[in-house]
């Protein structure tokens, strides 16, 4: 809740006008049966039909007031709820931006989408009714209650049993409904998990014939939704029914003790309209308060949500040192590196140590799950190594600002990310504002630029949402362009030449290496042929280094590399003649 305020505060003004202006609104109401009464008791009791017009053009007045107030309450109040909303669903956003990959693993992305989206909803949604409803309808409820005891104080005695009653039944309907709120909203987060694991995995399944395995999986997480909402909808629905049965005994009660009086001639009938008008405002008003109470629970169940996300605090800050060492320091320093994921016992990666010196090229190899793409993850410092020390350029990488890292790494990631834009835009990604001769190069060294042509639409080239008018291969060469714009210190490949053929994944390899003179560059690979000419080879073996040298002294003495090169038909023979 106070979360909640700190947004509220830049808004102060709106947010107090807003129930300022509707209180008012209530005010100029709560007079109207008044008036009703003395039409009755006065002008058609007395046949004074210009008392009747008189009364008619007080109640024309009241109604226009009151519709004008609300009017404006409503306007403050949407926007206020509108200007919460924004302020928060950006903050959100930065704070995610801000997490580590180990805290968007934890939380998910789903569920990350789906805070920022409906949750944020809810809490803009929750504080609209709030602003309008919260405060009006109980000054309604207490304030025809008020008015009811100056039009007589035994025929309003119903008046002080009814509202305590009814607001025993509000509050514990909320009690019970709030919890089973959050459970709605934490099944939601599934259906929206599955929602976008079967589309963003559509051509896989369609590839393998599993629509009606997926129809039947969401349908079994939607019933789930549906089963918990039904619940917690039953009890929610109570409220309607119970405030109207206590609401009309309460002006049967009315009419009973109310017709006595008049009978007994203490009590005018205008005054008993006036009751039961009151009766019905209090009635209105507490139908309105129910279901705002119904909607206040889903709204503060979904701030919870958002508040927990708030609440996480980023492993890795963005902050520290921003220069490296002055002397010539290895690019890339491993001692003795151990990393374990979040929630996990046993250790990805142990004991990893080597070195890399500027402008040379190390391969990594390793067999699937060999942990090859979780450390080339930790250069990045998109993870912080769980033990050991790892050093850029002579500087514990810890005591570096991870954004300065980012700026002197480049990174082409194992599944190859564009976005929907103009080429030029995606080129820029790496370095803002560069220029279309650095673009073009990199192009070239990522052999790019021919297909890139053939579009004839240079780097205005339109691509569309997650690249679908690109190839698997085309998409890798952009990434890998992309990632060459601005010329970084590290270059890190990791296997993101898997979808190139041979003679294109050699050339490629070829105008890196002649291209990136002092360039660090890591080549992850599950093939021998893109990484045997590196300077180093780290073969990895269930996250531990089974070997480490060129390719010419693993293939002569590591067993683990040989049987890789037997399995590619890459041997001593081959070797030489590369």
């Amino acid at each position: 809740m106070k979360r909640l305020l700190h947004y509220i505060k830049p808004h102060r003004f709106i947010t107090i006008m807003a129930p300022l202006f509707k209180m008012l609104e209530a005010t100029f109401e709560l007079f109207v049966p008044l008036v009703v009464a003395q039409m009755i008791d006065v002008g058609i009791a007395g046949n004074n039909s210009l008392y009747l017009w008189k009364m008619l053009v007080l109640l024309i007045a009241l109604g226009a007031i009151g519709f004008g107030f609300s009017l404006t309450a409503q306007y403050f109040a949407a926007k206020s709820a509108v200007s919460v909303g924004m302020s928060m669903r950006s903050d959100l956003f930065a704070h995610i931006n801000t997490f580590s990959y180990q805290e968007i693993d934890s939380i998910g992305t789903s569920t990350l989408i789906n805070r920022m989206t409906n949750d944020i909803n809810q809490v803009q949604n929750g504080l609209n009714m709030f602003l309008r409803l919260f405060l009006r309808s109980p000054f309604v409820v207490f304030g025809a209650m008020i008015m009811a005891f100056t039009v007589d104080v035994r025929a309003a005695l119903p008046f002080a049993v009814a509202i305590p009653v009814l607001m025993v039944v509000v509050f514990a309907i909320l009690l019970i409904s709030m919890p089973l709120y959050k459970k709605v909203q934490k099944q939601l987060d599934q259906v929206l998990l599955t929602t976008r694991e079967n589309l963003s995995g559509i051509r896989v399944v369609r590839a393998f014939a599993k629509q009606q395995t997926e129809k039947s999986r969401f349908q079994e997480e939607t019933n789930s939704l549906y089963h918990k909402q039904i619940f917690v909808g039953k009890i929610s629905a109570l409220l309607n029914p119970l405030t109207y049965v206590i609401i009309n005994l309460g002006i049967v009660a009315v009419l009973f003790f109310g017709g006595r009086q008049v009978n007994m001639g203490n009590l005018t009938q205008g005054q008993v309209i006036a009751l039961i008008n009151y009766m019905s405002q209090i009635l209105t008003e507490l139908v309105k308060l129910a279901n705002l109470i119904i909607l206040l629970s889903r709204a503060m169940a979904s701030l919870g949500r958002v508040n927990a996300v708030f609440d996480v605090s980023p492993s890795i800050r963005d902050a520290g040192e921003e220069a490296f060492a002055a002397d010539r320091s290895p690019a890339v320093l491993f001692e003795n590196v151990g990393f374990a994921y979040a929630g996990s016992r046993k250790e990805t990666l142990r004991g990893i140590s080597f070195s890399v010196m500027q402008g040379e090229t190390i391969g990594i190899i390793g067999g699937t799950g060999s942990g090859k793409s979780t450390l080339a993850n930790l250069i990045p410092r998109f993870y912080d190594c769980t033990s050991g020390t790892i050093r850029l350029f002579g500087k514990d990488m810890k005591t570096l600002r991870p954004s300065f890292i980012r700026e002197h790494v480049g990174v082409v990631p194992q599944k190859p990310a564009v976005f929907s834009g103009s080429l030029r835009e995606n080129m820029q990604w790496r370095k803002q504002g560069a220029s279309d001769e650095e673009i073009y190069r990199a192009l070239d060294i990522a052999q790019a630029r021919e297909f890139v042509e053939s579009k004839q639409q240079g780097l205005g080239l339109k691509i569309q949402q997650g690249g679908s008018n690109l190839s698997g291969g085309q998409k890798q060469r952009l990434t890998i362009a992309r990632a060459l714009v601005g010329q970084p210190d590290i270059l890190i490949l990791d296997d993101s030449a898997s979808a190139l053929d041979f003679v294109t994944d050699a050339k490629l390899r070829k105008a890196i290496k002649e291209s990136t003179e002092n360039m660090t560059v890591f080549i992850i690979s599950q093939r021998v042929s893109a990484i045997r000419n590196a300077d180093h080879i780290l073969v990895l073996d269930d996250g531990k280094p089974a070997g480490y040298g060129t390719h010419e002294e693993l293939l002569d003495c590591n067993g683990l590399y040989q049987e890789i090169c037997s399995s590619q038909n890459v041997g001593k023979e081959a070797a030489a003649n590369v």
